[in-house]
Formats: structure tokens, C-alpha cells, sequence
């Protein structure tokens, strides 16, 4: 992902979460220097995924697919490549949060070995107030 990138992945980003992340944060991650990519198909970006990487851990900020090209394996494919590049930079382990409502999120994390470690009350904004994330966790030498 490059500066050019930030305002598609945002758009991308604006169609997939009721509470998307903003250009703002997008940028942020790619000043910071975060493991920053892009899924294109024929020159059209139709995915992204964020890592932050430090201390032996990789957290896995962000991984969104457009609606239209789920349930195709880009999202399962983005994921193993930011999981094997983490592993490349001497993570042991990775970590995420998600959504206890996003079910098909959950089932591709534990088919990927994720297993949860843990629950953050309130971790996210939701049309009612705030909603818990689930908080997962991934030896790396699973891989």
C-alpha cells in the first residue's frame, strides 16, 4: 500500500463495515511503517490488510475483501501472506481482534489455527452503543 492506495482501501474499507476506518488512519499506518499491502485484480484493489510488527508479536490491525469478492479464498490468501511475512520478520506469535457478530470472520481465523485468548468489553463502536471483541491468538510456528 502507498499513499496512492489510501483513499481506495478507505473506500474499500467504507463498503464492507458500518464503522469503517477513516483515510486518516490508513495513512498513519503506512507513516508508521505497519506491514501495509493491497489485493488487486486486474489493476483494481479490491482488498487490503494492516500489521503492526514489534516485540515478537503481530497484530493484525485490519483485513477487509470487497463484498463482492468474498467466499473466492483472496481474504484466506491475504491472511497467510501477512502471517508469513510476519513470521518472516521473527514473530512468534500473531493476534486480532473481531467481531463476535462476524461469524464468517471467526471461521476462517480458527480454520487458520487462531484459537481465543481472550474477550475486550466494549472494544468497538456499534449502532447500539458498543460491541465486544473476541481476541484471538496464532503461534506462528503453526505455519
Amino acid at each position: 500500500m502507498r499513499d496512492a492506495d489510501v483513499s481506495v482501501a478507505a473506500a474499500v474499507e467504507s463498503t464492507s463495515y458500518q464503522f469503517p476506518w477513516s483515510e486518516g488512519i490508513f495513512r498513519d499506518c503506512v507513516r508508521v511503517g505497519y506491514l501495509c499491502r493491497v489485493v488487486e485484480l486486474s489493476g483494481v484493489v479490491i482488498g487490503h490488510g494492516i500489521v503492526s510488527t514489534g516485540a515478537g508479536e503481530a497484530h493484525i490491525l485490519n483485513v477487509c475483501v470487497r463484498p463482492e469478492f468474498r467466499c473466492r479464498g483472496i481474504g484466506r490468501q491475504l491472511l497467510r501472506y501477512l502471517l508469513d511475512r510476519s513470521r518472516a520478520l521473527g514473530m512468534a506469535e500473531a493476534f486480532l481482534e473481531v467481531r463476535p457478530s462476524n461469524t464468517s470472520a471467526i471461521r476462517l481465523y480458527q480454520s487458520l489455527g487462531f484459537e481465543q485468548v481472550g474477550v475486550r468489553r466494549g472494544y468497538y463502536q456499534a449502532t447500539n452503543g458498543r460491541e465486544d471483541a473476541t481476541v484471538l491468538r496464532l503461534a506462528l510456528s503453526q505455519l
